[in-house]
């Protein structure tokens, strides 16, 4: 094992160039790929909270039967809470909030009516809903903030999207970024190979110090990544929850811990299936 670390070490000092532009490619994905997954943890937990608090809210018609709507809403899968409320404890929660609407209800008359809330398994449900909800008869109108859920959820789901998108571009890249360096190291050391097949050595044998370079590769890419990405992270996060306490970042170390070690695996793994192909591809094309 010393033999072939110890070769592994001395062809990624011959190769320097290209064991650098390999290295540092990695170093920027894993970093993307991180930053792009601590970004989707966030986005998910703000998903959540707005999940939380968004609801469907159903209002009904003099002539509704209350009982057998509040029954048919729940039975619609996405529904996991509904609640029907009357016109005066609509006026009563209104009356908490904005103390004239009694005064305005003892003149005119309640002008509030029997309501159905909803509360929904994802944000992402509450237009269905509420578009079925809608032509149930007896329904007169119904209201879920479409003007905020909507455009939050797609801009969410577009920064989740380009973000994965992002990452598995950067990762093919590495990938061949990888392969080009070990069958450049394996070229350079193609008469030594040579010599090495024509005393008997095994295709283990010589695949070996390539492999070793290539977890090499990945281990320091995925150390100087995760250490950069976990400092400016806590950093970053701190100062967010300082000046915009509204958004729910996370800044647990048990939740971010693993993900830092995910990208940490992910980048040793890349290092390892890149130079592994590369070497059996290389070693096919002697035979």
């Amino acid at each position: 094992m010393n033999y072939h670390l110890r070769q592994a070490l001395l062809a990624m000092r011959a190769n320097f160039t290209s064991t650098f532009s390999t290295l540092t490619t990695m170093t920027i994905t894993l970093l993307v790929l991180g930053a792009v997954l601590l970004l989707t943890l966030n986005v998910n937990r703000t998903l959540e909270q707005l999940e939380s608090q968004v609801e469907v809210a159903a209002y009904l018609t003099e002539q509704a039967d209350d009982a057998n709507l509040l029954a048919q809403v729940k039975q619609y899968p996405q529904v996991r809470e509904a609640q029907l409320l009357s016109k005066e404890q609509v006026l009563a929660e209104m009356t908490r909030d904005y103390p004239y609407a009694k005064e305005a209800a003892d003149l005119a008359g309640n002008p509030f009516p029997d309501t159905i809330r909803m509360r929904v398994g994802r944000v992402e449900d509450s237009r269905p809903v509420a578009s079925a909800v809608q032509r149930l008869p007896g329904v007169e109108s119904v209201e879920y903030g479409a003007g905020y859920v909507d455009p939050a959820v797609r801009t969410l789901t577009a920064v989740r999207t380009a973000g994965y998108g992002l990452v598995s571009l950067l990762l093919l890249g590495t990938l061949f970024n990888i392969l080009n360096a070990v069958r450049v190291a394996m070229y350079a050391r193609r008469n030594e190979i040579g010599v090495m097949r024509l005393l008997g050595a095994t295709p283990a044998f010589i695949r070996m110090p390539h492999l070793i370079e290539g977890i090499l590769v990945g281990l320091i890419a995925s150390v100087i990544a995760t250490g950069a990405l976990g400092f400016a992270y806590l950093e970053l996060s701190r100062r967010l929850v300082q000046f915009v306490p509204v958004f729910p970042i996370v800044t647990d170390l048990n939740t971010i811990l693993p993900i830092l070690a995910g990208v940490a695996v992910l980048g040793i793994a890349v290092g390892l299936i890149g130079s592994l192909f590369a070497t059996s591809r290389y070693l096919r094309e002697l035979e």
